[in-house]
């Protein structure tokens, strides 16, 4: 596994389409094989940024409206990966991310309400999940716990964790 120092951070910047995110999903992916991340983590990966840019293109910008831009920051540290999810369309409903409940599926199956599952598997998967809303732009903030790494003691940046 390739340290802190090695890791260079992946930035993607994509228009807001389904098409635009399948192929952010890869190029991510991609940038994160220096990790060697298991299968497991991954897919965490994966679902957890799926959710989050599907949500952007579907309530941001929802169909009628024009496309807009959606940038990603991924950078790695010893506690995981640091993700940043940046766009310009419209703000997160009472400014602030959905609490994501569970819902009951033991009904038939045209009963089964939509929406709240995506929430439910960000917050589920991700750690210090943040949102704000900043002139004019939603900033969504998470970290994923895979690749993390005990301490280098001999790495003097390291020195004092």
């Amino acid at each position: 596994m390739k340290t802190i120092n090695q890791f260079s951070p992946i930035r993607i910047s994509i228009d807001s389409t389904e098409m635009a995110v399948r192929k952010a999903l890869k190029e991510l992916l991609d940038g994160l094989a220096p990790l060697d991340l298991d299968i497991e983590e991954m897919g965490t990966v994966e679902l957890v940024m799926a959710e989050a840019l599907n949500n952007i293109v579907e309530h941001a910008y929802p169909e009628g409206t024009a496309a807009g831009m959606i940038k990603i920051i991924c950078k790695h540290a010893l506690d995981g990966l640091h993700l940043t999810v940046m766009d310009n369309g419209r703000s997160m409903p009472n400014g602030q991310t959905p609490v994501g409940s569970t819902i009951d599926i033991d009904v038939d199956l045209q009963d089964i309400p939509e929406g709240g599952f995506g929430w439910l598997l960000i917050k589920g998967l991700a750690k210090e999940v943040h949102y704000q809303r900043r002139s004019w732009q939603n900033m969504l903030q998470f970290r994923l716990a895979v690749a993390t790494s005990p301490p280098d003691p001999t790495c003097p940046e390291h020195a004092n964790i």
